[in-house]
C-alpha cells in the first residue's frame, strides 16, 4: 500500500454518495434484477473449494504425480485413503450445495439434500477405480500418439489435455450421478488452465488423446468412439439451436456429432450437427463438416469431400 499522502484532502471530494448507490445496488439484486435461481439461492458452489478437489482427487488417482513424490510402499495407501477421506467430506458439501439448483426443496428446511449429497459422493468414491482405468488408457493412447512424449509421467505433468481430460473424466461422473452445476464448474476450471472446452454431459469413449489441444470445443451431446484423437482448435458443436412453440429453445437435443472409434481430427476443423463421422476416418485440418462421413473417409480442406 503507497505511503504517499492523499491528493484529496477536501472531505467533500470522496463524498461518493454511498448510502444512495448501496441502496439502489439492493433494489436491483433483490427485487428488479433478481438473478438468483428461483430468486431465493444465495449458497452457492465455490470454485476455490472444488480447485481443491480436483487437486485432492489428482492426487489419490496419481498420488506420486500429484501427491507427494516421496510415497513409499508403506506410506502410499496412508496418504491416498487420508487424501480421500478429506477431500470427499469437502465434496459432498459442495454436492449439497450444487443440488438446490436442480431440487425444488426449499433450502432451509430440507434435510434429504445432505443425506442425498452423501449418497451421490459416496456412487462417485466408488467409481474412482474405473476412472482411473479411463485415465491410464487416455494416458497410453497419448504416449503411442505423440513421438514427442519421452513417458506417461511427461504427459501427466506436462500436457495440457491431459488435464483436460482428467477434469471432464472426474465432471462426467458427477454429471450422470445428478450433478451438474458441480461438473461445468470443474470443466470450466479444466478450460481456464487449458483453453480446452469440454462439456461434462458429452461421452467420450476410453483412449482419448487431445494433441496440444488449445482451442479445442467439445459440445454437450457429443458421443466420442474409442481410440479417438483430435489436434488443436477443432470444434465439435451444434449446426442449429432448435426452439418450442413459444421460440424458446429445447434443453438437452442431441445436436452435436458422433464420433466413432479410431478417427482422427486435425487442427482446425469444424464438424457441426448431429452428423457421425464414420470409424477410422480421417479428418484434415481446417474442414467444414456438416454431413455425415461412412467408416474409413478422408476429407481434406481442399476437397471437403470424401476421397
Amino acid at each position: 500500500m503507497s505511503s504517499q499522502p492523499s491528493r484529496y484532502t477536501d472531505p467533500g471530494a470522496t463524498d461518493w454518495r454511498l448510502h444512495d448507490i448501496v441502496a439502489a445496488l439492493r433494489q436491483s439484486r433483490e427485487t428488479t434484477h433478481n438473478v438468483r435461481h428461483k430468486g431465493r439461492i444465495r449458497e452457492m458452489p465455490s470454485r476455490d473449494a472444488l480447485a481443491g478437489i480436483v487437486k485432492g482427487l489428482q492426487a489419490a488417482l496419481f498420488p506420486t504425480h500429484y501427491g507427494r513424490p516421496d510415497l513409499s510402499d508403506e506410506s502410499i495407501d496412508y496418504f491416498v485413503g487420508d487424501t480421500l477421506n478429506s477431500t470427499l467430506i469437502v465434496l459432498a458439501e459442495q454436492v449439497r450445495r450444487g443440488l438446490l439448483f436442480v431440487s425444488d426443496a426449499d433450502a432451509s428446511g430440507d434435510a434429504d439434500l445432505s443425506a442425498q449429497a452423501i449418497q451421490i459422493t459416496r456412487h462417485f468414491a466408488a467409481s474412482l477405480p474405473a476412472i482411473r482405468a479411463l485415465l491410464v488408457s487416455d494416458l497410453q493412447a497419448a504416449y503411442q500418439g505423440d513421438p514427442a512424449a519421452t513417458s506417461v509421467s511427461e504427459i501427466l505433468l506436462c500436457y495440457p489435455g491431459m488435464t483436460a481430460i482428467i477434469h471432464y473424466r472426474l465432471a462426467h461422473k458427477l454429471y450422470e450421478l445428478g450433478a451438474p452445476v458441480l461438473a461445468r464448474l470443474i470443466s470450466d476450471l479444466a478450460h481456464e488452465a487449458t483453453g480446452i472446452d469440454i462439456h461434462p454431459g458429452a461421452a467420450i469413449g476410453p483412449a482419448f488423446f487431445i494433441d496440444h489441444g488449445t482451442g479445442v470445443v467439445i459440445g454437450e451431446t457429443t458421443v466420442i468412439g474409442e481410440g479417438v484423437r483430435l489436434y488443436q482448435a477443432v470444434t465439435l458443436g451444434a449446426k442449429r439451436f432448435p426452439t418450442d412453440e413459444s421460440g424458446q429453445l429445447l434443453k438437452g437435443h442431441a445436436r452435436h456429432p458422433i464420433v466413432e472409434d479410431d478417427v482422427v481430427i486435425y487442427a482446425g476443423a469444424t464438424v457441426l450437427g448431429r452428423i457421425t463421422i464414420g470409424k477410422g476416418s480421417t479428418i484434415g485440418g481446417n474442414v467444414w463438416l456438416t454431413h455425415s462421413v461412412p467408416p474409413g473417409s478422408n476429407v481434406s480442406q481442399a476437397l471437403n469431400r470424401n476421397d
